[in-house]
């Protein structure tokens, strides 16, 4: 019986490859491959647009077919203020594209996390800074400009704290408000520690909470609820492991570069299977660290930072008559 090889534990989709598939990532492969990859954005922002167009690409991934836009923004922790308006506008631009709505359709943003977690509350906090006009639609409509779309938001907690599954929390507001697109934002796993607190990903497949720390529940997705569903989400957090792993890959990365090619030394390194290193560090760590995921000490303060960039670039995009000069002016 052959054993199945378990993959490294990431969420973003330009990072994901099927155990097995030995150490090619996303930008590297193409559209023979069931994936078609743009590059877009500038050396502040870049942009990843990763197109899972096929059953095999769906293979290739681990991914359900669909679109995902990575942004990668490197510099967001010096909080510059230019940065932050940009990438603001930015990600309103990438969700826009992904938005097909008539002007007064409904749309419920889902803060997905547990807010007493700083690594897992960027849903919550992001849900708290959203501009939510339903109410005013319904009950003062001629207080209500007319670029404002009904807008609704809720942080439905998790299931350790609730006792109630997420997905069905959701499930039964959609099914009594019946809004046109649900938008859900979570924190999630990297394979990078470059990537922790300064990339965004935006799927139109929806998203499954807790999958990247290995705590799968109900997935969010139209399939489950009925109506579109766009997810947006920030790594917040790396596996222990995968650092290790990395780690590992550089030191034989440097060996590799200073032995000749045609050394023992060189062979034996090429040749380690990278699929088999992670699995043994995995068996190595988990008897004295379990689930082990790390998160940079300065946490608090950067989830708060960058749930208020998700916040204006949704708003920015949800509601017409909101653009770059009002970054900021509708968080509480």
């Amino acid at each position: 019986m052959v054993k199945q090889m378990r993959s490294i534990r990431t969420d973003m989709a330009d990072e994901s490859r099927a155990p097995g598939t030995g150490a090619r990532m996303i930008q590297q492969q193409g559209v023979q491959d069931g994936i078609r990859v743009e590059q877009d954005g500038d050396e502040q922002v870049s942009i990843t647009r990763v197109h899972v167009v096929s059953p095999l690409g769906e293979q290739n991934t681990g991914k359900p077919m669909g679109t995902y836009i990575t942004m990668d923004m490197p510099g967001i922790r010096d909080r510059s203020r230019d940065l932050y308006e940009k990438t603001c506008k930015m990600l309103a631009r990438e969700l826009e594209n992904l938005i097909r709505l008539n002007d007064n359709d409904t749309v419920l943003v889902v803060g997905l996390g547990n807010w007493n977690v700083t690594a897992d509350s960027l849903g919550p906090r992001v849900a708290s800074h959203i501009l939510v006009t339903r109410h005013l639609h319904e009950y003062l409509p001629q207080e209500v400009d007319d670029g404002a779309r009904p807008v609704c938001a809720i942080a439905p907690g998790v299931l350790g704290l609730t006792g109630i599954e997420t997905g069905h929390i959701i499930k039964g507001v959609v099914d009594q408000i019946k809004p046109a697109l649900v938008i859900a934002v979570d924190a999630l796993a990297s394979r990078n520690m470059n990537r922790v607190n300064a990339s965004i990903q935006l799927a139109n497949t929806g998203i499954a909470p807790g999958s990247g720390i290995g705590n799968k529940r109900i997935a969010i997705a139209q399939e489950t609820l009925g109506v579109p569903v766009i997810a947006i989400g920030i790594p917040t957090v790396v596996d222990a492991a995968t650092i290790v792993s990395d780690t590992i890959d550089l030191m034989i990365d440097g060996m590799m570069k200073q032995s000749p090619t045609d050394s023992a030394l060189y062979n034996m390194l090429s040749n380690i299977n990278r699929d088999e290193k992670y699995e043994t560090i995995l068996n190595i760590l988990e008897p004295y660290s379990g689930n082990l995921v790390v998160t940079p000490k300065d946490t608090d303060e950067i989830v708060e930072y960058l749930s208020k960039l998700v916040a204006n670039g949704i708003n920015m995009a949800l509601h017409k008559n909101i653009d770059t000069k009002d970054v900021d002016r509708f968080i509480q």
